[in-house]
């Protein structure tokens, strides 16, 4: 299984990961950071950078775990661990919005949409072949791809 790691003590808190993944998941059909429309609700990354309070930033990924408390709180069957990649799936087809995914994640990773009807949540990037966009976009290399 390939997961997101994480070394907290490299990330300066440039967003970079962030406005990737806000790129990589767009549905307008443009191309590139600079073309992002942040007024739009649906422009929402799937991570985030948090500043820790001590003048340090929290990379914040999902963890695709191995007993993902997303998963086993959705009702509708909507959120899946693959068995096959170890990643939750979200089918948003299935999904009743009751949004308990969003309350038992320890990690706060699953958010709300705009609309309130689905969740928005890291796919790790599956249609791209070079792996998520996240990863790439990280100049410090605070974030990377591991098989563990």
């Amino acid at each position: 299984m390939k997961r997101i790691m994480i070394d907290a003590s490299k990330c300066d808190g440039c967003k970079n990961c962030e406005l990737a993944c806000m790129d990589s998941h767009r549905k307008d059909g443009k191309e590139g950071v600079i073309t992002l429309d942040f007024t739009n609700p649906e422009t929402v990354a799937r991570n985030g950078i948090y500043n820790d309070g001590n003048g340090g930033y929290l990379p914040h990924f999902c963890r695709h775990c191995s007993k993902p408390a997303c998963a086993e709180s959705c009702m509708s069957g909507a959120l899946v661990k693959d068995p096959e990649t170890g990643h939750v799936k979200y089918d948003e087809n299935r999904c009743g919005s009751c949004f308990m995914c969003v309350m038992n994640c320890p990690y706060g990773i699953p958010k709300v949409d705009a609309a309130r009807v689905k969740i928005i949540k890291c796919d790790f990037c599956n249609d791209r072949p070079e792996g998520p966009a996240c990863v790439a976009a990280c100049p410090k290399k605070a974030i990377w791809v591991e098989e563990v």
